[in-house]
């Protein structure tokens, strides 16, 4: 028997090249998506509406951060853990518990009658629910045929991207019309199909227990203790002034002690808790990276263009989730044109610095803002960056785990997809820190050109203070202080958005002529190693 065929008799869930994907495979494939997808979503879905639950909670606006920081923390520790458990347990076994208990502790979520309460049973959620994730991009890989590959990567491109963009208007939707419950009780439903689907269609690997043996302890605390507590420093870090925080410096040693405990035991135990051989590989290194970078653009533009709409231009969540559809609808409409140059372009790099380059023209646009931007002025940059991010994510996926053999797959996808949402994480703790430090400094120097005793200052006052004639002199020139001051402070803030705009493409102009740097990606091995 030849090496290749030795390999497929030892390993029956690795995909023919010729054969096609039977029905039932198929639909429990779908199935995980949906999983992925519902993963995903509840990250954003759950952040436009902090301030209606917070009100249903009697939390204060301090607490309530706790109910993301929980979730989100959780998730990225499972992310790269699940390519372990699902070694262990196998991919049927470890996406069913996942989808059961992240539809259990969904209606746990809706039921909450206190804040404490919501932590635990929101840490639980994330927790369990995100070993969904990285499955379906390992499983991926695993069960379709080369040919049909491309396909299935635009569809869970689309997933990954798509869920992010459309949190906010579904929350909004939710909330507005029903009550936050239901950005629960919404997973519900689709938490049933998925797990009644994916026990009866996927089978496409063994449990593999003898992995208990040695089971490594101490890689886990370190592992925990490493993501765990950078999630937080980068989630608090803003609100509590960074390093002037007891908190934050305690998280920061205990992710720096956490990050030397789990690296050294990775790269010295036979059976470490997560296995870091796959960087060996350049194109996966490689990927990553992109991945990091797409997350700060998957992530931080979310957060961007909603925080302008709300605090600059005064919308509700449903009105900007209306804005924000249209990004939306650009990913599903360029969606085909991904997956046709995933199949037609056998070099996914063109692709991927186009893709770059389109998220950086879009991002350039934006550097333009204004306070006075509405539909029209954002549909362009919109457009542009939800067809960007199909053409970016479709061939990152194929650049890091498409050359990356069968039985380093799960592994790996729990490092890539955690890249990703670490990239999310710096990004939004890096906005946040650029546009307090920004809007600070324009403040600073703006301040210097209002001096009462400029004319063109003094003439803005008398305008403003003629409005109110019938008040005290001292009436009029305090409310004209406070109208001057209020519009020097907006001006402040819409230009530390420009500068985030500026900065961001830089990032992504950079990261299109960095892809000229990767390795072409070449088919992958059986199994083995890959270099």
């Amino acid at each position: 028997m030849s090496a290749p065929a030795a390999t497929m008799a030892q390993n029956p869930a690795a995909p023919s090249s010729a054969g096609a994907t039977p029905k039932g495979r198929l639909i429990g494939y779908f199935a995980m998506v949906l999983g992925m997808f519902m993963a995903i979503l509840d990250i954003q879905i759950v952040s436009s509406s902090l301030t209606e639950i917070q009100a249903g909670l009697s939390a204060s606006a301090d607490e309530i951060s706790w109910v993301q920081t929980s979730y989100l923390i959780a998730e990225v520790i499972m992310i790269p853990f699940s390519g372990y458990l699902s070694r262990l347990l196998s991919t049927r076994v470890l996406f069913t518990v996942s989808a059961a208990s992240f539809t259990l502790a969904s209606i746990g979520c809706a039921l909450a009658t206190n804040l404490e309460t919501m932590i635990v049973l929101r840490a639980l959620q994330g927790f369990l629910g995100g070993a969904m994730i990285p499955t379906v991009f390992a499983s991926t890989y695993m069960m379709f045929p080369r040919e049909k590959m491309a396909g299935a990567t635009v569809i869970i491109g689309l997933v990954a991207t798509l869920a992010p963009t459309i949190g906010p208007t579904l929350g909004g939707y939710l909330t507005q019309l029903f009550s936050w419950h239901w950005l629960f009780l919404i997973n519900i439903v689709p938490g049933v199909i998925v797990i009644a689907l994916v026990w009866t269609f996927i089978d496409i690997d063994k449990p593999n227990y003898a992995l208990l043996k040695g089971f490594d302890y101490t890689g886990l605390i370190g592992l925990g203790l490493f993501l765990g507590s950078l999630e937080y420093v980068l989630e608090e870090g803003t609100r509590n002034d960074w390093f002037a925080d007891e908190a934050i410096r305690g998280f920061t040693a205990a992710s720096i002690l956490g990050a030397v405990l789990f690296f050294w035991r990775s790269l010295t135990y036979s059976n470490p808790i997560v296995d870091l051989k796959a960087f060996r590989n350049r194109n996966f290194a490689t990927g990553c990276l992109f991945s990091l970078t797409i997350g700060v653009g998957l992530y931080g533009l979310v957060y961007l263009l909603p925080l302008y709409l709300g605090r600059v231009r005064g919308l509700n969540s449903l009105q900007i989730g209306e804005v924000m559809f249209v990004t939306g609808l650009a990913q599903f409409l360029s969606a085909p044109l991904a997956g046709f140059l995933a199949r037609k372009v056998p070099d996914p790099r063109p692709v991927l610095a186009f893709g770059f380059a389109l998220l950086a023209a879009s991002t350039w646009l934006m550097s333009d803002l204004t306070g006075d931007w509405q539909f029209d002025q954002l549909l362009l940059p919109q457009i542009m960056r939800g067809a960007a991010l199909m053409f970016c994510i479709v061939p990152i996926n194929v650049i890091a785990l498409g050359t990356l053999p069968q039985n380093e797959l799960k592994n790996a996808s729990g490092l890539y997809n955690l890249t990703r949402n670490l990239g999310g994480a710096f990004g939004l703790a890096g906005i946040n820190t650029i546009m307090t430090e920004r809007t600070n400094f324009h403040w600073n120097r703006m301040v210097d050109f209002i001096n009462p005793g400029r004319w063109e200052v003094q003439q803005y006052m008398d305008s403003i203070a003629g409005l109110f004639g019938d008040r005290t002199a001292a009436d009029q020139t305090a409310f004209a202080v406070k109208m001057l001051t209020t519009k020097v402070q907006g001006q402040a803030y819409i230009m530390s958005f420009i500068d985030v705009f500026t900065l961001l493409t830089i990032l992504f102009a950079a990261a299109a002529v960095a892809v000229a740097f990767a390795q072409r990606p070449k088919q992958a091995p059986a199994s083995g190693d890959a270099h």
